[in-house]
């Protein structure tokens, strides 16, 4: 077993499908990559409501400290799970159906006052992931090392792309400075 299977799960992660895994494993990826510790649940806000709620109303108990929920078309389960915890939820809407996500998009962003939801854009789960890590290292210093070491190699990765433009005019590098 290893040091993160012995550590309880810090983020809780809830598709309204089996067939969002494929969206929400990239969020999984990041969380490790992180070194949060996280699990994974299918839980429907419209066919297994009582196992939704019954998920967000013991998840602090657990030891969870963010929960990601992912759903499409009406996208009810993120607010189905704020609705039943005070821990911060963080939406994913799914781009299932004939309106490419927009549809979920708005129903995760419109909550009614009181239900807030973090709502990320359609098929956001690394960034839904990014949020939570910057959540949980609000408490955790390495944590915190860990993003901004994550956010310095982004921004170099940016600035060597800048570089390999296959031969096209560049500025002068004191442009950005």
């Amino acid at each position: 077993m290893t040091e993160l299977e012995k550590k309880a799960p810090e983020v809780g992660i809830v598709m309204g499908s089996k067939s969002d895994l494929p969206l929400v494993k990239k969020a999984a990826e990041i969380l490790s990559s992180f070194g949060a510790t996280w699990e994974i649940t299918v839980a429907s806000a419209h066919r297994t409501p009582d196992d939704a709620v019954r998920y967000a109303a013991g998840a602090r108990r657990r030891g969870i400290r963010v929960l990601l929920a992912a759903a499409g078309l009406s996208a009810a389960l993120p607010g189905v799970i704020a609705a039943h915890t005070t821990l911060p939820v963080v939406g994913i809407p799914v781009n299932a159906g004939s309106l490419g996500g927009l549809d979920a998009l708005l129903s995760v962003a419109q909550m009614p006052p009181g239900v807030p939801v973090a709502s990320m854009g359609i098929d956001g789960a690394r960034n839904a992931a990014l949020f939570a890590v910057r959540i949980l290292a609000l408490t955790s210093e390495s944590m915190a090392k860990k993003l901004e070491e994550w956010s310095e190699n982004e921004a170099d990765a940016v600035r060597a792309a800048r570089n390999d433009l296959g031969g096209l005019p560049l500025p002068p590098e004191d442009a950005f400075r």
